[in-house]
């Protein structure tokens, strides 16, 4: 199976960077779409940003311009640098990947989350 690993989450002031890490372990043929999605207590998981395996990326408005999505294709890893983080970024950060294993099954798998907190 896969296995998705996040690190990098903490508790920043407003203003400030972070960059979560997020890496693939396991029967790994190909990843497709690398994704990061975000979450707070009683609302929808929403996208964040992605990348593609041609390097296409795209963003939710709110963090345009804020957010930077990148991926290493040898290390199987994704990550969201994260800069002028507000109070409302607060929220426990996901990856996702759409991954093709070895045995040629298509899976979907979501990593533990991170908690993103931005406080004074």
């Amino acid at each position: 199976q896969v296995k998705l690993v996040e690190t990098g989450g903490d508790l920043v002031q407003p203003g400030g960077s972070l960059r979560l890490s997020c890496a693939a372990a396991g029967s790994i043929g190909r990843i497709d779409t690398m994704a990061w999605y975000r979450q707070t207590s009683g609302k929808q998981r929403e996208l964040v940003a992605s990348v593609t395996a041609s390097g296409r990326t795209t963003y939710a408005d709110s963090v345009k311009g804020r957010f930077y999505i990148s991926r290493n294709y040898d290390e199987r890893t994704v990550y969201l640098q994260m800069d002028s983080l507000r109070p409302e970024d607060t929220a426990v950060y996901y990856c996702h990947d759409e991954v093709l294993t070895v045995f040629l099954q298509t899976l979907a798998p979501w990593g533990q989350g991170t908690q993103v907190t931005v406080s004074s």
